[in-house]
């Protein structure tokens, strides 16, 4: 059985890492994926709250600002899709939507992480 394991923590925090620390926990966490290896799929750092989008509500749907689900909804799957921006991935959200019209999607970029190799370059204002 596969599970999704998905990783809480105060934002604020982690944005006031400086690189080192950022590197070292980082560094833990490599650890942790060996251990795991081979039963280990994709990992990746979601990117900031601040610019997170939601798509809820009825008919092509409305987006909203922010990571907002109501609390009577639960995490019930994702989604790893390479989009040019995030008005493609809203869309993308949006064909989703028309086949399971009473979900909400949150839309949030990520940045992927494989174990062993570097952080690819990004570029954009959704970066982290």
């Amino acid at each position: 059985m596969l599970y999704a394991i998905l990783a809480y923590h105060v934002e604020a925090d982690v944005k006031s890492w400086t690189a080192e620390e950022d590197a070292t926990v980082m560094a833990g966490l490599l650890g942790v994926h060996e251990k795991l290896k081979g039963r280990l799929g994709p990992t990746a750092r979601l990117g900031d709250t601040r610019n997170a989008r939601t798509l809820r509500g009825p008919g092509h749907g409305m987006v909203l600002d922010g990571p907002f689900a109501e609390t009577k909804e639960q995490l019930l799957g994702l989604y790893m899709i390479d989009c040019a921006d995030a008005d493609e991935a809203i869309a993308a959200a949006r064909d989703l939507r028309r086949v399971n019209p009473s979900a909400v999607y949150e839309i949030r970029a990520i940045r992927r992480y494989i174990p062993g190799a570097p952080f690819a370059e990004m570029t954009g204002a959704d970066d982290l």
